[in-house]
């Protein structure tokens, strides 16, 4: 009988621990990305969508530095590096606000900059998505890439 106590009062704890975490406006977002602030809404596509978008023309950006980007990138790829997103940005800001579709990678599994660059693209109101997983996910699907420093 003692195991049955020990188990409910866990399972009690839990169960009030995840309403508290739920109802609080406090707690933390269970499911999501950890790194993202409440009503980011960054949407995140696999490596098929990015591949087919950026076939009908979507603007794909590379959030990593311009070394990792000239050693090897997505094949009409720009670089906007998010160490240096301001200048970058300058750059190649008349070209993002006339592209509707963006999509934007990085070196994935635990890269954030992808979700930092859409952020910051965001607050100048230029709308982006994210590669899930981001290079590696290009590149275990086989999908061409290119080596330089052109796009």
């Amino acid at each position: 009988m003692r195991a049955w106590r020990i188990a409910a009062i866990v399972l009690t704890g839990i169960g009030l621990g995840l309403c508290w975490n739920a109802a609080s406006g406090r707690g933390f977002a269970l499911g999501g990305n950890a790194f993202l602030k409440a009503g980011d809404q960054i949407v995140e596509i696999p490596a098929a969508e990015a591949k087919q978008r950026l076939e009908q023309g979507a603007l794909v950006l590379d959030a990593r530095g311009w070394e990792f980007y000239k050693m090897g990138h997505i094949p009409g790829s720009l670089n906007l590096p998010m160490e240096d997103f301001e200048n970058a940005f300058q750059k190649l800001e008349p070209k993002l606000r006339g592209s509707f579709d963006i999509i934007v990678y990085c070196a994935g599994y635990g890269c954030e900059a992808s979700h930092i660059t859409v952020r910051q693209l965001k607050e100048k109101g230029v709308h982006a998505v994210i590669l899930n997983e981001g290079w590696p996910a290009w590149q275990d699907a086989g999908y061409p890439t290119r080596e330089g420093e052109q796009p």
